[in-house]
Protein backbone atom coordinates (compact mmCIF):
# COMPACT_ATOMS: atom_id res chain seq x y z
CA UNK A 1 0.00 0.00 0.00
CA UNK A 2 1.50 3.55 -0.74
CA UNK A 3 2.37 5.60 1.86
CA UNK A 4 0.45 9.16 1.30
CA UNK A 5 2.67 11.87 2.92
CA UNK A 6 1.23 13.68 6.21
CA UNK A 7 0.98 16.80 4.00
CA UNK A 8 -0.90 15.40 1.23
CA UNK A 9 -4.24 17.44 -0.09
CA UNK A 10 -2.75 20.26 1.94
CA UNK A 11 -2.34 23.46 0.69
CA UNK A 12 0.97 25.78 0.90
CA UNK A 13 1.76 29.43 1.63
CA UNK A 14 4.95 31.53 0.97
CA UNK A 15 5.76 33.87 2.90
CA UNK A 16 8.17 36.37 0.56
CA UNK A 17 9.51 39.43 3.05
CA UNK A 18 10.66 41.97 0.54
CA UNK A 19 10.61 45.55 1.96
CA UNK A 20 14.37 46.39 2.30
CA UNK A 21 15.76 48.53 -0.31
CA UNK A 22 18.93 46.69 -0.95
CA UNK A 23 21.80 49.40 -0.35
CA UNK A 24 24.48 47.22 -0.93
CA UNK A 25 23.65 46.68 -4.70
CA UNK A 26 23.17 50.93 -5.61
CA UNK A 27 22.51 52.43 -8.26
CA UNK A 28 20.73 49.46 -9.22
CA UNK A 29 18.47 49.57 -6.37
CA UNK A 30 17.81 53.10 -6.32
CA UNK A 31 14.95 52.41 -9.36
CA UNK A 32 14.43 48.59 -8.92
CA UNK A 33 14.02 46.89 -5.78
CA UNK A 34 16.48 44.03 -5.68
CA UNK A 35 14.15 41.28 -5.67
CA UNK A 36 12.89 42.42 -9.00
CA UNK A 37 16.65 43.25 -10.49
CA UNK A 38 16.53 39.98 -13.61
CA UNK A 39 19.28 37.38 -12.91
CA UNK A 40 20.05 35.06 -15.92
CA UNK A 41 16.60 36.80 -17.20
CA UNK A 42 14.15 36.28 -14.54
CA UNK A 43 13.77 39.06 -11.49
CA UNK A 44 15.40 37.51 -8.30
CA UNK A 45 11.73 37.27 -6.18
CA UNK A 46 10.39 35.52 -9.69
CA UNK A 47 13.45 32.74 -9.69
CA UNK A 48 13.21 32.21 -5.80
CA UNK A 49 9.39 31.82 -5.42
CA UNK A 50 8.78 28.94 -8.57
CA UNK A 51 12.35 27.20 -7.19
CA UNK A 52 10.63 26.90 -3.76
CA UNK A 53 7.64 25.76 -5.31
CA UNK A 54 9.32 22.72 -7.38
CA UNK A 55 10.98 21.10 -3.89
CA UNK A 56 7.32 21.80 -2.38
CA UNK A 57 5.86 19.63 -5.01
CA UNK A 58 2.25 20.31 -3.99
CA UNK A 59 -0.28 23.45 -4.50
CA UNK A 60 0.39 26.35 -3.37
CA UNK A 61 -2.62 28.24 -2.14
CA UNK A 62 -1.11 31.74 -1.55
CA UNK A 63 1.92 33.97 -1.88
CA UNK A 64 1.97 36.45 0.54
CA UNK A 65 4.66 39.48 -0.36
CA UNK A 66 5.57 41.78 1.84
CA UNK A 67 6.47 45.57 0.71
CA UNK A 68 7.86 48.48 1.67
CA UNK A 69 7.19 52.41 0.95
CA UNK A 70 4.46 52.01 -2.43
CA UNK A 71 6.43 55.33 -3.92
CA UNK A 72 9.16 52.50 -4.01
CA UNK A 73 7.65 49.71 -4.68
CA UNK A 74 4.46 50.78 -6.64
CA UNK A 75 1.58 49.18 -8.76
CA UNK A 76 3.56 47.86 -11.42
CA UNK A 77 5.62 45.32 -8.77
CA UNK A 78 2.23 44.64 -7.13
CA UNK A 79 1.08 43.73 -10.70
CA UNK A 80 4.36 41.75 -11.64
CA UNK A 81 3.82 39.74 -7.91
CA UNK A 82 0.02 39.34 -8.74
CA UNK A 83 1.15 37.57 -12.36
CA UNK A 84 4.25 35.59 -10.33
CA UNK A 85 1.31 33.93 -8.09
CA UNK A 86 -1.11 33.46 -10.39
CA UNK A 87 1.63 31.48 -12.67
CA UNK A 88 1.85 28.97 -9.62
CA UNK A 89 -2.29 28.51 -9.19
CA UNK A 90 -1.86 31.15 -6.08
CA UNK A 91 -3.18 34.19 -4.87
CA UNK A 92 -1.09 37.12 -4.46
CA UNK A 93 -1.86 39.08 -0.85
CA UNK A 94 0.31 42.26 -0.53
CA UNK A 95 1.14 43.59 2.74
CA UNK A 96 3.17 46.63 4.00
CA UNK A 97 6.35 46.65 6.33
CA UNK A 98 5.50 50.24 7.33
CA UNK A 99 8.99 50.59 9.36
CA UNK A 100 12.40 48.41 9.14
CA UNK A 101 12.59 46.90 11.98
CA UNK A 102 13.58 43.34 11.48
CA UNK A 103 12.54 39.73 9.95
CA UNK A 104 10.71 39.24 12.42
CA UNK A 105 8.67 42.68 12.08
CA UNK A 106 8.06 42.00 8.79
CA UNK A 107 6.68 38.53 9.15
CA UNK A 108 4.41 39.90 11.32
CA UNK A 109 3.21 42.69 8.84
CA UNK A 110 1.60 39.55 6.85
CA UNK A 111 -0.12 37.88 10.27
CA UNK A 112 -3.31 37.84 8.56
CA UNK A 113 -2.27 34.53 6.50
CA UNK A 114 0.23 33.19 8.90
CA UNK A 115 -1.94 29.97 9.39
CA UNK A 116 -1.57 26.73 7.99
CA UNK A 117 1.56 24.72 6.45
CA UNK A 118 3.98 27.75 4.95
CA UNK A 119 7.53 28.75 3.51
CA UNK A 120 9.43 32.14 4.69
CA UNK A 121 11.85 33.24 2.13
CA UNK A 122 13.98 36.69 2.21
CA UNK A 123 13.77 37.75 -1.71
CA UNK A 124 17.80 38.27 -1.91
CA UNK A 125 19.42 34.85 -2.51
CA UNK A 126 18.63 31.76 -5.61
CA UNK A 127 18.96 28.23 -5.24
CA UNK A 128 19.28 24.82 -6.42
CA UNK A 129 17.52 22.16 -4.37
CA UNK A 130 16.30 18.55 -4.51
CA UNK A 131 15.08 17.61 -1.30
CA UNK A 132 12.01 16.00 0.22
CA UNK A 133 10.53 18.02 3.33
CA UNK A 134 10.63 15.68 6.74
CA UNK A 135 6.85 15.63 7.40
CA UNK A 136 7.35 14.54 11.08
CA UNK A 137 9.36 17.94 11.43
CA UNK A 138 7.39 21.25 13.07
CA UNK A 139 10.15 23.06 10.91
CA UNK A 140 12.85 22.85 8.44
CA UNK A 141 15.42 25.57 8.09
CA UNK A 142 16.70 25.31 5.04
CA UNK A 143 20.61 25.18 4.65
CA UNK A 144 23.79 24.85 2.71
CA UNK A 145 27.18 22.95 3.35
CA UNK A 146 29.82 25.67 3.57
CA UNK A 147 33.49 25.60 3.63
CA UNK A 148 33.77 28.66 6.23
CA UNK A 149 30.66 28.70 8.71
CA UNK A 150 32.52 30.82 10.99
CA UNK A 151 31.30 33.73 8.33
CA UNK A 152 27.41 32.60 8.71
CA UNK A 153 24.63 32.27 11.36
CA UNK A 154 25.08 27.87 11.44
CA UNK A 155 22.62 25.04 13.07
CA UNK A 156 23.56 22.87 16.12
CA UNK A 157 22.25 19.58 15.56
CA UNK A 158 21.76 16.25 18.05
CA UNK A 159 22.29 12.94 17.55
CA UNK A 160 18.85 12.51 16.45
CA UNK A 161 20.01 15.47 13.34
CA UNK A 162 17.57 17.72 14.88
CA UNK A 163 18.46 21.32 14.98
CA UNK A 164 18.56 22.59 18.92
CA UNK A 165 20.32 25.67 18.21
CA UNK A 166 20.93 28.76 16.27
CA UNK A 167 24.61 30.05 16.38
CA UNK A 168 25.87 33.42 14.94
CA UNK A 169 29.09 33.09 13.19
CA UNK A 170 30.67 30.80 15.73
CA UNK A 171 34.38 30.94 16.67
CA UNK A 172 34.18 27.26 17.40
CA UNK A 173 33.14 25.02 15.09
CA UNK A 174 29.46 24.15 15.24
CA UNK A 175 28.09 22.74 11.90
CA UNK A 176 29.18 23.61 8.08
CA UNK A 177 25.55 23.93 7.41
CA UNK A 178 24.78 27.92 7.14
CA UNK A 179 21.53 29.20 7.08
CA UNK A 180 20.33 30.71 4.11
CA UNK A 181 17.05 32.37 5.26
CA UNK A 182 14.02 30.41 4.07
CA UNK A 183 12.03 28.43 6.84
CA UNK A 184 9.04 25.70 6.28
CA UNK A 185 6.53 25.84 9.28
CA UNK A 186 3.94 22.62 9.63
CA UNK A 187 1.91 25.42 11.01
CA UNK A 188 2.83 29.18 10.94
CA UNK A 189 0.42 30.15 13.49
CA UNK A 190 2.97 28.81 16.08
CA UNK A 191 5.67 31.06 14.93
CA UNK A 192 3.25 34.05 15.08
CA UNK A 193 2.23 33.66 18.42
CA UNK A 194 6.17 33.09 19.11
CA UNK A 195 6.57 36.41 17.45
CA UNK A 196 3.91 38.28 18.94
CA UNK A 197 5.42 37.17 22.17
CA UNK A 198 8.49 38.93 20.62
CA UNK A 199 6.69 42.00 20.04
CA UNK A 200 5.45 42.68 23.16
CA UNK A 201 8.50 41.79 25.45
CA UNK A 202 10.40 44.41 23.19
CA UNK A 203 13.21 42.02 22.32
CA UNK A 204 14.76 43.45 20.00
CA UNK A 205 18.67 42.79 18.16
CA UNK A 206 20.24 45.98 16.67
CA UNK A 207 17.01 47.72 16.66
CA UNK A 208 14.76 44.95 14.98
CA UNK A 209 12.83 42.43 16.05
CA UNK A 210 14.43 39.15 14.46
CA UNK A 211 12.48 35.41 13.66
CA UNK A 212 15.50 33.43 15.31
CA UNK A 213 13.98 34.81 18.63
CA UNK A 214 10.96 33.42 17.41
CA UNK A 215 12.44 30.21 16.58
CA UNK A 216 13.92 29.84 19.76
CA UNK A 217 10.93 30.35 21.27
CA UNK A 218 9.56 27.19 19.63
CA UNK A 219 12.35 25.43 20.14
CA UNK A 220 12.17 25.70 24.29
CA UNK A 221 8.81 24.37 23.76
CA UNK A 222 10.39 21.26 22.43
CA UNK A 223 9.08 21.89 18.77
CA UNK A 224 11.20 19.46 16.35
CA UNK A 225 12.83 21.70 13.94
CA UNK A 226 15.34 19.93 10.92
CA UNK A 227 17.64 20.96 8.00
CA UNK A 228 16.57 20.67 4.82
CA UNK A 229 20.18 20.91 2.63
CA UNK A 230 19.96 22.82 -0.83
CA UNK A 231 22.73 21.85 -3.30
CA UNK A 232 23.36 25.51 -4.60
CA UNK A 233 22.79 28.85 -2.69
CA UNK A 234 23.70 31.63 -4.61
CA UNK A 235 23.75 35.13 -3.46
CA UNK A 236 22.43 38.69 -4.60
CA UNK A 237 23.66 41.14 -2.23
CA UNK A 238 26.08 43.07 -3.82
CA UNK A 239 27.44 44.01 -7.46
CA UNK A 240 30.31 41.38 -7.49
CA UNK A 241 27.82 38.37 -5.86
CA UNK A 242 25.30 39.03 -8.48
CA UNK A 243 27.20 39.33 -11.02
CA UNK A 244 28.80 35.70 -10.13
CA UNK A 245 25.44 34.51 -8.94
CA UNK A 246 24.26 34.88 -12.86
CA UNK A 247 26.91 33.07 -14.47
CA UNK A 248 26.31 30.52 -12.30
CA UNK A 249 22.74 30.24 -12.76
CA UNK A 250 23.04 30.61 -16.31
CA UNK A 251 25.17 27.35 -15.92
CA UNK A 252 22.32 25.51 -14.55
CA UNK A 253 19.14 26.79 -17.05
CA UNK A 254 22.04 25.83 -19.94
CA UNK A 255 22.46 22.68 -18.55
CA UNK A 256 19.02 21.80 -17.96
CA UNK A 257 18.32 22.87 -22.48
CA UNK A 258 16.30 25.93 -21.12
CA UNK A 259 16.00 28.28 -24.57
CA UNK A 260 17.95 31.35 -23.22
CA UNK A 261 18.49 33.08 -26.73
CA UNK A 262 15.65 35.19 -28.34
CA UNK A 263 14.67 34.40 -31.68
CA UNK A 264 14.05 38.43 -32.13
CA UNK A 265 18.04 38.74 -31.69
CA UNK A 266 19.37 40.60 -34.13
CA UNK A 267 22.72 39.54 -34.95
CA UNK A 268 25.70 41.38 -37.49
CA UNK A 269 29.25 40.51 -37.06
CA UNK A 270 28.55 38.97 -33.87
CA UNK A 271 29.53 35.50 -31.57
CA UNK A 272 28.00 34.20 -28.90
CA UNK A 273 30.13 31.90 -26.44
CA UNK A 274 27.14 30.01 -24.58
CA UNK A 275 26.17 30.27 -21.79
CA UNK A 276 24.26 33.56 -22.46
CA UNK A 277 20.73 34.83 -21.81
CA UNK A 278 20.09 37.31 -24.25
CA UNK A 279 16.32 38.86 -24.26
CA UNK A 280 14.02 40.12 -27.05
CA UNK A 281 14.72 42.55 -29.63
CA UNK A 282 18.82 42.56 -28.76
CA UNK A 283 20.79 43.89 -31.13
CA UNK A 284 24.59 42.84 -31.95
CA UNK A 285 27.04 44.71 -33.98
CA UNK A 286 30.67 43.60 -34.26
CA UNK A 287 30.31 42.15 -30.68
CA UNK A 288 31.61 39.13 -28.97
CA UNK A 289 29.43 38.27 -26.49
CA UNK A 290 29.64 35.27 -23.31
CA UNK A 291 30.51 33.04 -21.48
CA UNK A 292 28.15 34.23 -18.93
CA UNK A 293 26.45 36.97 -19.93
CA UNK A 294 22.77 38.25 -19.59
CA UNK A 295 21.16 40.72 -21.89
CA UNK A 296 17.99 42.41 -21.22
CA UNK A 297 15.39 42.98 -23.90
CA UNK A 298 16.09 46.13 -26.42
CA UNK A 299 19.52 46.22 -25.73
CA UNK A 300 21.82 47.42 -28.12
CA UNK A 301 25.48 46.28 -28.40
CA UNK A 302 28.09 47.75 -30.63
CA UNK A 303 32.05 47.25 -31.35
CA UNK A 304 32.04 45.75 -27.69
CA UNK A 305 33.20 42.35 -26.34
CA UNK A 306 31.54 41.35 -22.78
CA UNK A 307 32.33 38.56 -20.21
CA UNK A 308 31.01 37.51 -16.97
CA UNK A 309 28.47 40.68 -17.20
CA UNK A 310 24.91 41.64 -16.62
CA UNK A 311 23.40 44.15 -18.70
CA UNK A 312 19.28 45.30 -17.75
CA UNK A 313 17.45 46.56 -20.71
CA UNK A 314 17.05 49.16 -23.29
CA UNK A 315 20.29 49.76 -22.69
CA UNK A 316 23.07 51.22 -25.03
CA UNK A 317 26.90 49.58 -25.08
CA UNK A 318 29.48 50.42 -27.73
CA UNK A 319 33.47 50.44 -27.90
CA UNK A 320 33.70 48.61 -24.81
CA UNK A 321 35.66 45.59 -23.29
CA UNK A 322 33.74 44.60 -20.46
CA UNK A 323 33.90 41.67 -17.72
CA UNK A 324 32.66 41.71 -13.96
CA UNK A 325 30.24 44.58 -15.10
CA UNK A 326 26.91 45.74 -14.46
CA UNK A 327 24.60 48.13 -16.22
CA UNK A 328 21.14 49.33 -15.62
CA UNK A 329 18.10 49.86 -17.53
CA UNK A 330 18.33 52.56 -20.38
CA UNK A 331 22.28 53.35 -19.01
CA UNK A 332 24.48 54.29 -22.24
CA UNK A 333 27.90 53.61 -21.99
CA UNK A 334 30.71 54.09 -24.62
CA UNK A 335 34.43 52.74 -23.90
CA UNK A 336 35.62 55.77 -26.00
CA UNK A 337 33.67 58.72 -24.05
CA UNK A 338 34.77 62.06 -23.25
CA UNK A 339 31.87 63.47 -21.83
CA UNK A 340 30.03 62.07 -18.84
CA UNK A 341 26.71 61.95 -16.47
CA UNK A 342 27.17 59.75 -13.69
CA UNK A 343 24.24 59.24 -10.92
CA UNK A 344 24.71 59.03 -7.37
CA UNK A 345 26.43 55.45 -6.05
CA UNK A 346 27.87 54.46 -9.69
CA UNK A 347 31.17 53.29 -10.35
CA UNK A 348 34.13 52.97 -12.84
CA UNK A 349 36.85 51.22 -12.26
Amino acid sequence: MKKIPAYAGITMKIIVPMAGRGSRLRPHTLTVPKPLIPVAGEPIVHRLVKDIAKVLNQPIDEVAFILGDPAFFGQDIVESLERLAESLGAKASIYRQDQPLGTGHAIMSAKESLSGPAVVAYADTLIKADFKLDEKADAVIWTKKVANPEAYGVVNLNENEEIIELVEKPQEFVSDQAVIGIYYFKDIEVLKGKLQEVLEENLMHGGEYQINDGIKKMMAEGKIFKTGTVDEWMDCGNKNVTVETNGRMLKFLHQDGEKLIADSVKIKDAEITEPCFIGENVELINAKIGPNVSIGNGTKIENTTIKNSLIQSFAEVKNANLNNAMIGNFAKFNGEFTEISIGDYSVLE
